[in-house]
């Protein structure tokens, strides 16, 4: 893996470098500021880049936001001497992978280069990118809300497309963005002919810079103009520019959402520890079964779950039989919070115990994931004492 050093301390560029040396890494070191960032990227375009000397107001990111837009492959890992909320906040908006502790102890630095590598494999690996589809078993199920979250926290390693194919009652983009989208699926779908990378991306609303929404109609007339051939030639072009594809589905098991179940490399059924919620998974596992969908592609999400509940793991296990099962804690307040002011709740709680299971899950995800010791991850993962 190549990687690029830009730093305007002298001092501090020559210890990295010997740092990266001893660990057996090779670096291209810039004595600069963050004005130098462009000319790295073109000339050396590196994999990795380190940069110090970043200040703590949201002006000082333009530089590294317009990096992480313009060279989405290339992963960013900010060096601070005591770094604030503000500039993690503001760090994680800019497309920033990690956060440490300036001047860089030698195991962090090796410990961060090491899991950035992982999951830059990880996200290049394979033929193409990952297709992850989410379905509620019942109304209000928080599908919507996992699948933005996690499209939040993949975008931390990759490029990630959020399609939302709940033509009836589609709000994906709601969730992480406050305007309307200029574009829709319906407006791909009546250019599917011109279909190519730029389109698709022109009519997908940016909500971070590795992060993409291709929003649902508004009208439901548009709407039904969208066939199951328009998902497959979508989501096919998608899985070769994105390392990550989320489909946000709605309940009706129709031919558009049998399209991108087909594609899915795994799909998150997401209920409650609730009766009615079970019965609603048992019937669409069953669907699923007669789909000759296989149990490893299915992982069911208990969204909302607290373990007083009357239903715990074990009885949903003996219910609906044996599956990889992820749980997400109860805080309905912080959640609704920042959904109701379109806002992702890493932007809005970054520090909320919901994040560090969206972060589990995201991690399944990579081939190698490894443990986050980084200053901006242990805010994202963190739970607060208690919790």
């Amino acid at each position: 893996m190549k990687i690029a050093v830009v730093s305007p301390n002298k001092v501090h560029l020559n210890e990295i470098g010997k740092q990266l040396q001893a660990a057996g890494h090779a670096a291209v070191l810039t004595e600069g500021g963050s004005a130098m960032l462009a000319q790295v990227a073109e000339q050396d375009q590196p994999d990795l880049m380190l940069v110090e000397g970043i200040g703590c107001d949201a002006a000082s990111f333009a530089p590294v936001e317009a990096l992480t837009t313009r060279h989405p492959a290339i992963a960013v890992l900010l060096l601070c001497p005591g770094c604030t909320r503000e500039f993690l906040l503001n760090a994680m908006r800019a497309g920033v992978r990690e956060v440490l502790a300036a001047p860089v102890q030698a195991a962090d630095l090796e410990a961060a280069v090491t899991r950035i590598c992982g999951k830059l494999r990880g996200a290049r690996s394979g033929p193409g990118g990952q297709v992850l589809a989410f379905i509620p078993c019942k109304g209000g199920s928080g599908a919507t809300f996992l699948a933005t979250s996690l499209g939040c926290q993949l975008a931390q390693s990759g490029s990630v497309l959020l399609v939302d194919l709940n033509l009836q009652f589609g709000d994906a983009l709601s969730f992480v963005h406050d305007a309307q989208p200029a574009s829709t699926l319906a407006d791909v779908a009546r250019g599917i002919k011109r279909l190519d990378a730029s389109f698709l991306a022109a009519c997908a609303v940016k909500v971070a810079p590795n992060f993409s929404v291709l929003a649902a109609p508004e009208d439901h007339g548009e709407a039904v103009e969208i066939t199951a051939a328009h998902v497959e030639a979508v989501l096919a072009l998608a899985v070769q520019h994105y390392d990550f594809v989320l489909v946000d589905i709605g309940r009706q098991v129709g031919t558009l959402a049998i399209k991108a179940l087909d594609r899915a490399t795994r799909i998150y059924p997401v209920m409650q520890a609730s009766v009615p919620s079970l019965r609603n998974a048992k019937k669409l596992l069953a669907i699923f079964k007669s789909l000759d969908y296989g149990a490893g592609k299915v992982e069911l999400v208990v969204n909302r779950f607290d373990h007083k509940d009357t239903i715990g793991v074990a009885d949903i296990e003996r219910a609906l039989g044996k599956f990889t099962i992820h749980t997400v804690p109860n805080r309905y307040k912080p959640v609704t919070a920042a959904i109701d002011h379109g806002e992702p709740l890493a932007a809005a709680s970054p520090s909320h115990p919901v994040l560090r299971q969206v972060a589990r899950l995201a991690d399944t995800l990579h081939a190698q994931p490894q443990p986050a010791r980084g200053l901006f991850a242990r805010l994202l993962r963190r739970a607060p004492a208690g919790a």
